[in-house]
């Protein structure tokens, strides 16, 4: 089984858990600052990945560590991840979650890359777009790259838009030759 249907099995058992508590949102910040931790820092990962260190010890400096900060069965739920081997996918499992979140909510999230830094009204104007095109609230995060040369390109889940200039210019150029 791939990396990310994994991580989608077990954002969505994690989900339930939530769910059952009426926690889904707080679930959600806690697997995230997990995952994070775990692709941003790499004491964090060593420890956790580090035969030398038992996985007892690994058990409990999570329990210490999110005692009385997280709910009883997010921890054990992390638990489970140790000893079934999986700490590798817990940042794959926090995107899955966000993905389960962003789909209960009827939210859809795009990477819009600009050849310039955008301000709030071009922002709102792009996500007004996406929201009539797409008929469903977005959560946009805009870049800047100024070697698209004009135009936009926005991800929005599988799909790609790719209206750029640098893109048009391939195309035209392909098309002389």
């Amino acid at each position: 089984m791939s990396a990310s249907a994994v991580a989608r099995n077990y954002a969505a058992t994690l989900f339930e858990l939530a769910r059952r508590d009426g926690s889904e949102a707080e679930y959600g910040t806690l697997i995230e600052e997990i995952g994070g931790l775990y692709a941003n820092a790499p004491a964090f990962r060593r420890f956790l990945e580090v035969p030398a260190v038992a996985p007892s010890e690994k058990k409990e400096a999570i329990r210490g560590a999110l005692s009385g900060r997280a709910p009883a069965p997010f921890v054990r739920f992390l638990l489970v991840v140790l000893d079934r081997r999986r700490q590798r996918v817990l940042p794959g499992i926090a995107r899955a979650y966000r993905d389960l979140l962003d789909e209960r909510a009827g939210r859809v999230r795009a990477a819009v890359t600009l050849p310039f830094e955008a301000d709030a009204g071009v922002q709102a104007e792009v996500v007004s777009a996406l929201e009539r095109r797409f008929d469903r609230e977005i959560d946009a995060e805009f870049r800047a790259d100024p070697n698209i040369l004009g135009g936009v390109i926005i991800r929005v889940g599988d799909e790609l838009l790719d209206a750029s200039l640098r893109r048009q210019l391939e195309r035209m150029r392909r098309e002389l030759h």
